[in-house]
């Protein structure tokens, strides 16, 4: 008689792989599950696919038979996470692609190592700890202490947040107002997590309730009167492989004014009372505003008496006709063209806006010969008729309790050139960090991008007005009040902190009492 053949259940077949011979297989696996899981992040925010890749990583490392596997399961998964989330920087490569195509196979791919590296940490710490609960909140803690390490270390780059999920809508972002972004990344790893762990679904769906209970607590309340400023964001959507060519610089210029006039013109129909501010993405000047007199007073001639300008533009220093130190900046121009104040960016993007370890990398890869030079900080700039800004220039907007300066503004200004991008998951997921921003600070924000997406949010993170992608045009809207400061605005990143601590203890305490119950 035939015998039927037993089943092997699927935690003991993968236990095998992750100790015998199919290991690189179960490598192989874990990069899929997070390339996968990526499609949690925007603007897909496939968020229910969490609860398979995230688990599927918590699973693996704690089977894996030695700390060392467990590592190598921990970055493969980081590495699939990161190249499938920041896909769309190859868009920038392809901007030069005669010059670099070289690096189209490697940039993405190279650059999503480091940083799925900080993925080892969860898979470390959970095996420190015993099954259940525990182990559950062990990790979660772990993997949003990973997400803080990544944003300060090597000069930050808190991209690919897990808490950014939820930038779909205003309503589920609520919270990050007391917790910040990496607050809700702790919360989305537990609820993910949580099914396995005893009575674990209850939890799941308590966390899906508590998010849409506080954003309807917050967002409840009828907003109040705008301030007396009429915003004109003008989008020229210059395709970056046009953009600094000789024979387009004029081309491109006269587009930016004569969107200005139009933003001015509808400006003044629908908010005749209020002072006008027109805001240009970064470097969407191809004239060095600052420097030459006659392009600021061109950019700023149609500008209503009072009305200011926001313009992105280069700004440099010359010494014997030769520029000798550059900044990516914002100008601040009055009617006339004259120069109000210049916002230098603080924070450069490496290999971009410069070249670290200079003398060891044997090829250049920015577009200047020239080093672009740093501000010492943010600040906070006061100008006639409106209320006080900070000034944030492209990634800036991205680093959680750092958007502000010394002194609280009264909104947050971001522009931005993300036509190196193309029309790609790119620019969404750098709408949703300032988005995020708008949130955790009780600010409204102002964003001028190149070629979309350009916004405006009110202090809530609700949308104002916006312009999609490779679209050309202005958005022009009123400025939104800001709300009193919030616990994140006051406390900042310490609030994350201490909620990893908090889980930490909770997790010690909870295996303490699991092993005396063993024992017992």
């Amino acid at each position: 008689m035939l015998r039927r053949a037993r089943s092997v259940p699927w935690r003991e077949r993968l236990t095998r792989h992750l100790a015998g011979r199919g290991f690189a297989r179960a490598l192989g696996l874990a990069w899929a599950l997070g390339a996968v899981s990526a499609l949690a992040m925007p603007p897909v925010h496939l968020i229910p696919i969490l609860l398979v890749g995230l688990p599927a990583l918590y699973v693996m490392a704690g089977e894996a038979p030695t700390r060392l596997r467990a590592a190598l399961v921990g970055l493969f998964w980081g590495w699939g996470f990161h190249v499938a989330g920041l896909h769309w920087l190859t868009n920038a490569i392809l901007t030069d692609v005669e010059r670099y195509w070289w690096l189209v196979p490697l940039a993405v791919p190279a650059l999503a190592l480091p940083l799925g590296a900080f993925s080892i940490i969860p898979a470390l710490v959970l095996r420190l700890v015993g099954p259940g609960w525990p182990r559950v909140l062990a990790f979660a803690g772990a993997w949003v202490a990973a997400e803080l390490l990544r944003g300060v270390l090597f000069t930050g780059f808190p991209w690919n947040l897990l808490g950014t999920v939820w930038a779909f809508d205003a309503l589920p972002l609520q919270a990050a107002a007391w917790i910040g972004v990496h607050g809700l990344s702790l919360l989305t790893a537990i609820m993910v997590l949580a099914p396995l762990a005893r009575r674990g679904w209850w939890v799941t769906a308590a966390g899906i309730v508590g998010l849409a209970a506080i954003g309807l607590v917050r967002l409840w309340p009828e907003e109040p009167a705008p301030e007396p400023v009429a915003l004109v964001l003008v989008q020229g959507n210059v395709p970056q492989e046009t953009k600094w060519r000789e024979d387009t610089r004029w081309p491109i210029f006269r587009r930016y004014t004569e969107l200005t006039a139009d933003g001015v013109r509808i400006a003044g129909e629908e908010a005749p009372d209020s002072r006008v501010l027109v805001v240009w993405p970064e470097t969407a000047s191809p004239f060095l505003l600052a420097n030459d007199a006659e392009a600021a007073r061109i950019a700023a001639q149609n500008l209503p008496p009072g009305g200011l300008l926001l313009a992105g533009a280069v700004r440099a220093r010359f010494e014997d006709g030769r520029a000798t130190q550059v900044w990516n900046s914002m100008v601040a121009l009055d009617p006339a063209g004259g120069v109000l104040d210049v916002v230098d960016k603080a924070h450069l993007v490496p290999f971009g806006e410069y070249m670290p370890l200079r003398g060891l990398i044997p090829v250049r890869l920015t577009m200047s010969n020239l080093d672009f030079s740093a501000a010492p900080g943010l600040r906070t700039v006061s100008l006639p008729g409106i209320p006080a800004f900070t000034g944030l220039i492209c990634y800036e907007v991205i680093f959680p309790g750092a958007v502000v300066g010394p002194e609280r503004p009264g909104f947050l200004v971001n522009i931005t050139n993300d036509a190196w991008f193309g029309i790609s998951a790119g620019p969404y997921q750098h709408l949703a960090a300032a988005r995020l921003r708008a949130v955790e600070e009780g600010l409204p924000l102002v964003r001028a991008a190149q070629t979309g997406i350009s916004a405006v949010f009110d202090a809530r993170g609700r949308v104002v007005a916006s312009m999609g992608l490779g679209r050309m045009g202005v958005v022009v809207a009123p400025l939104p009040e800001a709300a009193p400061p919030t616990p994140f605005a006051r406390l900042g990143l310490a609030i994350p902190i201490l909620l990893i601590a908090l889980t930490w203890i909770l997790a010690g305490l909870g295996n303490r009492s699991s092993r005396s119950g063993t024992s017992a």
